[in-house]
């Protein structure tokens, strides 16, 4: 299992075969942060290529400047909680775990982000209940950019262990 970390790394290809989702929609291109202890991972998610919804904007100057979309950020917590169950909680897709979100608690959109520079989106579970096939975690997310946090959210989400029949 990884360790905390402060040297940002970059996803390992067993992660990246292992998302339910194919890699280019995790919107992430590093690991900033792994602390098992803590139950906290951080990623970085760049701003400056494709992101869904956001490559899509009919962007004006002033009436509908060009943003990292509200929609990309609320996906990035589902992506980010998959990096927590794996590397925190070492749950596999392969092995049958699979999860879902179930509750938006609070979604609150701080400021506007322009495509350049990368967000800084870090996880944190603050409520587990961990069975042997069923786990509910509550998760805290703080996205920044530039220093700034620009969202930051309360949801709780369901990990399932289906079995292969």
């Amino acid at each position: 299992m990884t360790q905390p970390s402060l040297e940002p790394m970059r996803f390992e290809q067993a992660f990246l075969d292992d998302l339910p989702y194919e890699p280019s929609v995790l919107l992430f291109d590093r690991l900033l942060e792994v602390d098992r202890e803590g139950s906290l991972v951080r990623c970085s998610m760049p701003t400056d290529g494709v992101i869904p919804f956001t490559d899509r904007q009919r962007a004006h100057a002033r009436r509908h400047p060009s943003h990292v979309a509200g929609a990309a950020m609320i996906h990035a917590t589902g992506m980010l909680g998959f990096v927590h169950a794996y590397y925190v909680l070492g749950l596999r897709h392969a092995e049958g775990w699979i999860g879902y979100g179930t509750h938006i608690h609070r979604a609150v959109f701080r400021k506007l982000v322009p495509p350049g520079r990368p967000i800084e989106c870090a996880c944190r579970a603050t409520k587990q209940r961990l069975g042997r096939e069923r786990h509910v975690i509550r998760y805290e997310f703080e996205f920044a950019h530039d220093g700034e946090r620009c969202y930051e959210g309360d949801q709780t989400a369901i990990w399932m262990k289906v079995s292969s029949d």
